[in-house]
This record gives C-alpha cells, sequence and structure tokens, in this order.
C-alpha cells in the first residue's frame, strides 16, 4: 500500500474509479440493446484517431475522440437506414480501425511503445491533465445516462413503442452512440482499446446474474465497476502487474464468483427444504407426491 503514497498512483486509482462507475452506466443500454462488442469496434476507431493526431503532431486524446465520436454516429446511422446489418457494421469498424491505426502508428515516428500505451492502457502514466479529462468527461457520462434513464431504456427496450410515445428515438440513439465513443475515449487511458469493451459489459452481465429490475441491475453494475477498478489498480499495485489488465481480470473473477453462487442460490431453492419440525419424506413417497 505504500505505492499509493505517490502522486501517480492516486491518479491512476481517481481515474480508474471514475471510469469504473460510469463505463456500466452506458454498458447496460449497450447490452439491452444487444450490441456489448460496439465498444471494440468504436476503440478500434478511436486507434485510428490516436495514429491520425500521432501522424498530425496533434493530441492523440483529442483526435481519438473526433474519430471515435464519427465511428459511432456512422455505425449508428447504417443499424438505421442502410440495408448493412448491425454486425457487419460491427465488422467494419472492427476491421477499418486497427488496421487504419497500425497503418497511421506505423507512418508517425511514434515508437511501439506509444501504440502499446493506447492498446493495452497506461493507467500509471495519467497526467493531472489527464485526470481532469476523465474526470469531467466521466461526470457529463454518468449524470446523461441517470438523468435520461426511463427514456433511454424505453428506447433500448422496445423501439416502436418508445416511437409511439412521443420520444425522440433518433435522436436518444446517437446519444447513445456518442456517449458509447466518450466512455471508450476516457477508458483508453485505463485498459486500452483492446479491453474497453469489458468495464462496460462484463459488471452489467455479472448484476444481472442477481437483479431483476433494470434500475437495480444498473445500481448493482456501478457498484461492481467501482469494485473491479479499485481492486483492480490494487492488485497491480502490490503484484506489478499491469493496471488495465488487472482491472478487467477482476471483473472477470467477480462475474464467475457471482455466477456459481447464484447458480448453487438457485439450485438449493429447486431442492426446497423441508420447515423446521416438518416430517421427512421418504424417497418412494416423495417420487408419488410429484407425480
Amino acid at each position: 500500500m505504500d505505492l499509493f503514497q505517490y502522486d501517480f498512483m492516486l491518479r491512476a486509482l481517481v481515474g480508474a474509479l471514475v471510469i469504473g462507475l460510469a463505463a456500466p452506466a452506458l454498458g447496460i443500454y449497450l447490452v439491452q440493446r444487444r450490441l456489448a462488442l460496439i465498444g471494440d469496434g468504436i476503440g478500434h476507431v478511436a486507434l485510428t484517431g490516436v495514429g491520425a493526431g500521432l501522424l498530425l503532431n496533434r493530441s492523440p486524446v483529442l483526435v481519438a475522440v473526433l474519430a471515435a465520436t464519427l465511428g459511432a454516429v456512422v455505425i449508428e446511422l447504417v443499424r438505421a437506414y442502410g440495408r448493412t446489418s448491425g454486425d457487419l457494421a460491427l465488422a467494419l469498424l472492427f476491421y477499418g480501425g486497427i488496421a487504419g491505426g497500425v497503418m497511421l502508428v506505423g507512418l508517425s515516428d511514434a515508437s511501439s511503445g506509444s501504440l502499446n500505451a493506447y492498446l493495452f492502457g497506461s493507467l500509471t502514466t495519467t497526467s493531472p491533465a489527464d485526470l481532469v479529462t476523465i474526470g469531467v468527461l466521466g461526470a457529463v457520462l454518468l449524470v446523461t445516462m441517470l438523468v435520461l434513464r426511463p427514456a433511454l431504456f424505453a428506447v433500448c427496450h422496445d423501439e416502436e413503442y418508445a416511437r409511439v410515445s412521443g420520444l425522440p428515438v433518433r435522436a436518444l440513439n446517437l446519444l447513445v452512440a456518442v456517449g458509447t465513443a466518450v466512455t471508450v475515449t476516457i477508458a483508453m487511458r485505463a485498459v486500452g482499446v483492446l479491453l474497453i469493451s469489458a468495464l462496460m459489459v462484463v459488471p452489467v452481465a455479472t448484476a444481472q446474474q442477481v437483479t431483476r429490475g433494470f434500475r437495480s441491475t444498473m445500481t448493482a453494475a456501478m457498484a461492481l465497476g467501482l469494485f473491479a477498478a479499485g481492486a483492480g489498480v490494487w492488485v497491480a499495485a502490490t503484484a506489478d502487474t499491469a493496471p488495465g489488465a488487472s482491472v478487467v481480470l477482476v471483473a472477470i473473477g467477480s462475474f464467475l464468483a457471482v455466477t456459481v453462487l447464484a447458480a448453487g442460490g438457485r439450485a438449493l431453492r429447486r431442492r426446497g427444504r423441508p420447515a423446521p419440525g416438518a416430517p421427512a419424506v421418504e424417497p418412494a413417497e416423495h417420487e408419488v407426491l410429484l407425480g
């Protein structure tokens, strides 16, 4: 724990906690719409923005924001109006984004280490300016997802019903797409573009094992995201491992643990337990009663 006396580790912890809280708040809408992998596709587009920024000697993060936002809007428009399916549009983002990013980084004077920092994250190198950016964008994203939760849930659950109800479906869909781009951008420094979807999806999948309603699932997912982020940074600090990978592995470990415990609880409820003082039922009699 002595490592947390250093400013860079405190910045890494705060940045991870902000991302761990905001990412599931957006990710639950993606899971609801069965677009769990869109974060990967937009992350690859963001990598193209990073490459363009390095090539043009501009801020890679700023250019990545613009590229990711443009990619998110394009995929939403293709999904809504084009003949290309959502899965195929995602595949185009995957391939084109990663290929464009690698090519542009290769054309620039940046080293392979610069590319790896964005591919796999570099949380411990978070600067004060990066932390301010993460905090501001994370807060705006979180407030937006919470305030517009009823409308966003309606659109993600049933677009036709939402449209009949008078909701601006097109604008809300674009808002989710842009929110995904913002999440990808702020999480890029923490876990890298190759692991971004994990923070948006895994806490939500974990919460779904033990919750029923949308609000309770969202709350539990955000709590699990906070836990994964904090515990992952702690593991990285004590075991000298990559922070981004540690955060994701903690999230996946939580999913496996909760899944096993939930399955065990359901098995016990199915078996049932006799009430205190109730007479024991012999196997043969039990079969007759069930029949």
